[in-house]
């Protein structure tokens, strides 16, 4: 299938699971999407198996001809991070700057290193023998966070306006570092970078550090151009070239395009918002993205539930998958206290910080893509399944009880409240 008619297919397809979510099933957005493509794809399969496979051979024909990991690494996960990057306060970011950094850093590398090695065990003991390295791989693309599905779940319980962004701020941040964490594994796992800790480091460096200043420069340069005119068509213009343009710019440079893409949406959405956008500007700029953000998430939530079509399932992946969930919970528990439990020695948090991240720290569409994107081998298989396993886990189990958690802390520091009244 060619490509404007694949993009019709996806669109229509996500035009009316969100019809249906919206009339009938009242989800979150992505949650709801996500949930009817997977039972849409289940349903297919289970006609294959009746003998009736036609549709399913079709289904199939046609999500062969999408390159997950290229459609969304290197095409919608730019606009994904400059609409979110465009519309957080950049003064309620630096409030939170030191947690957000841990979360992104820290817990990112942390995470990385718990996965992996539990990863390794779990997999040697049921009888899946993959490479250390491989497992570190894994813990690597199954480390950052997804905010899409949790901000509105936050939203309808009234959770504190401090905790939507250190979750908006980290996942913002982490998808960038995580891919960077990735690169470096990547990188020694199959032969491209020097094993050393100077060479790592200088990698490390060159992606994220490079990435950063190379988003304020193009940012710079971007809130100079929108300064100069005053036409919301040419300035709309503007911040698309700035996301496609800086972005295929930034994988030639060999530094962070995620990262590059974040700062300058931070920089454009605040300092350029200000001085540099009339209000007819601001307005058109901000319907422009957030439809731009829409329409992209409710692709890529219908494309990760349909995903299943072809993916190369097994009942010892699927037993893997399952025992791995509680092992990424733990690695995330682990990576998150531990950072703000050192922070808690210099500032205040609220009860139950740690829980609501914990079990807020949704996986999507970047884990699946990073892990279609390894080359073809034995392990691959395995760790696409695992990771497609533990995707629609988190989306469907934790963002659906969400709201229980947040409520649940809530209630319980009203009653501390009470008791100390």
């Amino acid at each position: 299938m060619d490509l404007p008619n694949l993009i019709a297919v996806l669109i229509t397809i996500a035009a009316l699971f969100s019809y249906a979510n919206h009339r009938f099933l009242r989800l979150p957005t992505a949650i709801g999407l996500m949930l009817m493509a997977l039972v849409f794809s289940l349903a297919l399969i289970g006609l294959g198996r009746l003998g009736l496979g036609e549709m399913t051979d079709r289904a199939e024909t046609i999500l062969a001809t999408v390159d997950f990991d290229e459609t969304l690494l290197h095409g919608m996960l730019s606009f994904l991070l400059f609409a979110g990057a465009l519309h957080v306060d950049i003064n309620d970011l630096s409030r939170q700057a030191r947690v957000v950094a841990s979360l992104a850093t820290v817990s990112v590398v942390l995470s990385t290193a718990i996965v992996g090695g539990l990863a390794w065990w779990v997999l040697g003991a049921l009888g899946l023998a993959i490479p250390l390295m491989h497992c570190l791989l894994f813990g690597a693309l199954i480390s950052p966070t997804d905010p899409i599905a949790v901000l509105g779940i936050l939203k309808s319980v009234g959770a504190p306006k401090s905790l939507e962004i250190k979750i908006v701020g980290e996942s913002l941040f982490n998808d960038g570092i995580g891919v960077v964490v990735f690169m470096v594994i990547a990188g020694l796992a199959y032969g491209g970078h020097e094993a050393t800790v100077l060479g790592v480091s200088m990698l490390f460096l060159q992606e994220a550090v490079g990435g950063a200043l190379y988003g304020l420069l193009i940012g710079l340069l971007a809130y100079r151009m929108l300064k100069s005119v005053s036409n919301y068509q040419v300035e709309v213009l503007l911040t698309l070239a700035l996301v496609m343009g800086g972005y295929a710019l930034a994988g030639a440079l060999h530094v962070s395009g995620p990262i590059a893409v974040v700062v300058a949406g931070l920089l454009i959405g605040n300092h350029g918002r200000r001085f540099a956008m009339s209000e007819t500007t601001r307005e058109h700029l901000d319907a422009f993205w957030e439809l731009v953000d829409e329409i992209l998430n409710a692709v890529l939530f219908v494309l990760i539930g349909l995903e299943v079509l072809v993916l190369a399932f097994s009942g010892q992946y699927l037993v893997a998958g399952i025992v791995l969930i509680p092992a990424v919970l733990a690695a995330r528990l682990l990576s998150v206290g531990l950072p703000i439990g050192l922070l808690r020695l210099t500032r205040e948090f609220s009860t139950g910080v740690v829980r609501i991240l914990t079990w807020g720290g949704l996986r999507g569409g970047i884990s699946v893509a990073l892990a279609l994107s390894l080359p073809a081998g034995p392990e691959r298989a395995a760790i696409v399944a695992i990771t497609y396993v533990i995707v629609v886990f988190s989306v469907l189990v934790q963002g659906l009880t969400l709201g229980w958690v947040v409520r649940g802390v809530a209630q319980g520091e009203r009653k501390v409240e009470r008791t100390e009244d």
